[in-house]
């Protein structure tokens, strides 16, 4: 994929975290991709992709994910986001997170996301769930 498509492809996918909608977040990974957001187990196929994608949009469901940076690291796209939004969900602490994190895509032949790991410090997340983050 030359780094014009990337680009648009990268913004599509902040575009559908943004528009809450986990099918469409899920659809930019190949049928047996494969998402793993830090030391968990990963999500694979676009069921359970659409799963974990769901859970942060039922949290946050004023979530919007901004787009940082887009990368090329060795073998490896390098896609640095940050979200920000209100934990306002069922059971939610009703606290403001914003929180930087990235992702390490490896793109297949299909010009999907053959897996993705995703990273983002999640100390500093369970803090801002309790105490509310920056402004």
């Amino acid at each position: 994929m030359d780094a014009a498509k990337l680009g648009e492809f990268a913004t599509n996918y902040t575009a559908a975290w943004c528009g809450q909608d986990a099918a469409r977040v899920a659809s930019f990974f190949a049928e047996n991709g494969s998402l793993k957001i830090n030391a968990g187990n990963p999500s694979i196929g676009r069921t359970a992709i659409t799963t974990a994608a769901q859970a942060f949009m039922t949290d946050f469901p004023d979530m919007v994910v901004t787009m940082d940076e887009l990368s090329l690291d060795g073998t490896h796209i390098v896609y640095r986001w940050t979200l920000t939004g209100t934990n306002s969900g069922p059971g939610g602490t009703g606290k403001a997170v914003r929180i930087g994190g990235y992702e390490e895509w490896t793109i297949g032949a299909d010009n999907l996301i053959a897996e993705s790991k995703g990273h983002f410090d999640e100390a500093d997340y369970e803090r801002q769930l309790k105490v509310g983050g920056p402004g």
